[in-house]
């Protein structure tokens, strides 16, 4: 009768532990908005028509406004946060790193293939993680663990103009802005975070607190800029 018995049992605890999971998902708030970007003002004497010189013809300035690759995060451990389980990718094609941005969880292994049919270098001298992984093709995949939170620049010792940022962040709970400036943050436990804004060109933003509730969405905006950098 026991034996009988035991493979309802288990249906209804598999049952429960979903329901439990799904009760848990409930449990938990979003973040959203949107992240802006803003430059150093530029002196008038500065659009006086010497860009348009041929000596000057490759200075491209920066274009704040329509920058991309915004991450937003909660700058903290995060209790419950789960260790990282898939590995991310870097893809090494067209003589170019894709992404350009990689935002991940501290522990998290990136996986660097080569899809070209030349030779490509991955390597960083961060001071967050140094490595090299030398010369190779398609016959073989990098890959590398970041166990350390922070900024991790990496480049390709043959082709000058390859280079890809890995930003290796205290949780899995961050986003990355689209092409529009917008960002969702989800599944965020109930609590009070620091939450910050970042881009490459651009001064990080100060940590915000953020309180989320255990359902619903926290609005919280960014504006990044040099407006509060000192003059000198």
């Amino acid at each position: 009768m026991g034996s009988m018995r035991a493979p309802g049992y288990r249906f209804l605890f598999a049952a429960w532990l979903a329901l439990r999971a799904a009760g848990a998902m409930a449990w938990a708030g979003t973040i959203s908005g949107t992240v802006t970007a803003k430059g150093p003002p530029v002196p008038a004497s500065a659009n006086d028509g010497a860009y348009a010189s041929h000596r000057y013809s490759l200075a491209e300035r920066v274009d704040y406004a329509h920058l991309e690759d915004f991450v937003v995060y909660i700058d903290q451990a995060v209790a419950g946060d789960a260790p990282p389980e898939a590995p991310a990718t870097v893809t090494q094609y067209n003589v170019s790193f894709e992404p350009h941005v990689l935002p991940i969880r501290v522990g998290t292994t990136v996986l660097w293939p080569n899809r070209d049919t030349i030779f490509h270098n991955v390597f960083s001298m961060s001071e967050t993680m140094d490595f090299d992984l030398g010369l190779y093709t398609q016959d073989k995949v990098g890959k590398v663990v970041f166990d350390k939170p922070g900024r991790v620049d990496v480049y390709c010792a043959i082709h000058s103009r390859m280079h890809c940022i890995v930003l290796v962040l205290p949780s899995r709970y961050f986003a990355k802005a689209d092409a529009h400036g917008h960002y969702v943050i989800r599944d965020v436990p109930p609590g009070t975070y620091q939450v910050r804004a970042w881009q490459e060109r651009v001064p990080p933003s100060a940590p915000q607190e953020v309180t989320v509730a255990a359902d619903g969405v926290t609005h919280q905006d960014f504006h990044l800029g040099f407006s509060d950098r000192p003059s000198h």
